[in-house]
């Protein structure tokens, strides 16, 4: 009975979190891209004005600069969280839902900036860009320094979470993405993926047009301050808006492919769809930061669909994955 009662104990027990040499590096990586963001933010809700220039909107006291540095500080702060539930041993423990809900929105929100901003960096190394502040002529609301330092600190947490968060997803859920996908999920699913696959289509198709210089629809002032630069960041969107739809009817149509691969691309693609589309609509409904026009009527649809797009191929991996669960 004892020998019974001790084999059960350990066979209950959830697997021990290896931590080796390069993710303990890249750990220390991680926490220390977060510094440069969260001091200043910290130093813009002290009253400090490092960084703004003289003429900048931000100067403008308001509640609601106020909140959004607030809302984005702790934004922040959570990738310290993160990186401590995925590096200590405490962490394997924690229940599943509470980490793969903020990974899911991390990744999604720092996925369009790990293509764009090298991408963006690409361009104006071969003299092509724009800068930061665009040719609007406007006085730019962030020194352009700013934008570098902070990109480049996301840039840096992206790829160290992705480095911390693979291999703890294999030690805790690798039979999830072992195997070949399997059976067709439900027909109902195979219905909220091909519209995931419409709207991801859709969305993808206008942001490359925007990509390669099309200005219908934007508004005049969107329009005129279109550059590569700009261009990059709707192609990447774009791309992202089509994984999100391909990963759902990867996912939804089950069949011999390596799980694995339909999984990458359902969880990339619609995490970033779902954050960027819900971002970028909260803060249409703010002022502008540049002092210029809003985002138009097709501009706000875009989002819309972005967002739409990611929460139907969020709703299709979610199935996918509790259909793998539940045996």
């Amino acid at each position: 009975m004892t020998t019974r009662a001790v084999h059960a104990t350990y066979a209950t027990q959830p697997p021990v979190l290896a931590l080796g040499t390069g993710r303990q590096i890249l750990r220390v990586v991680a926490l220390a891209a977060t510094v440069p963001y969260l001091t200043l933010k910290t130093a813009w809700l002290a009253g400090s004005r490092v960084g703004i220039p003289a003429g900048s909107v931000l100067n403008e006291p308001g509640l609601f600069f106020t909140v959004a540095n607030s809302v984005t500080l702790a934004m922040d702060a959570c990738v310290i969280l993160l990186v401590l539930l995925l590096t200590r041993p405490w962490g394997i423990r924690v229940p599943s839902w509470l980490l793969t809900v903020p990974v899911f929105f991390a990744t999604g929100l720092l996925t369009p900036i790990l293509l764009g901003f090298p991408g963006q960096l690409l361009i104006r190394l071969l003299g092509f860009g724009a800068g930061p502040a665009g040719d609007s002529g406007r006085e730019p609301f962030l020194d352009p320094w700013v934008f570098n330092v902070v990109y480049t600190g996301f840039t840096i947490q992206g790829l160290a979470l992705a480095g911390l968060f693979v291999p703890y997803a294999g030690e805790r859920w690798g039979r999830l993405r072992q195997g070949v996908a399997g059976v067709r999920l439900p027909s109902s699913t195979g219905v909220v993926a091909a519209a995931a696959a419409v709207a991801g289509l859709a969305v993808a198709a206008v942001y490359a047009y925007w990509a390669f210089g099309g200005t219908a629809w934007l508004g005049a002032e969107r329009a005129a301050a279109y550059s590569a630069e700009t261009g990059v960041v709707s192609a990447v969107h774009g791309m992202c808006a089509l994984a999100a739809g391909a990963g759902a009817l990867l996912l939804a149509r089950g069949g011999k492919i390596r799980a694995r691969w339909p999984l990458g691309i359902a969880w990339i693609g619609s995490g970033a769809a779902l954050s960027w589309g819900t971002w970028t609509l909260i803060a249409a409904l703010g002022p502008e930061l540049d002092g210029g026009e809003g985002p138009s009527g097709a501009v706000l649809l875009a989002y819309a669909g972005q967002m739409i797009t990611g929460l139907l191929s969020a709703a299709v991996l979610t199935r996918f994955l509790t259909t793998r669960r539940a045996p």
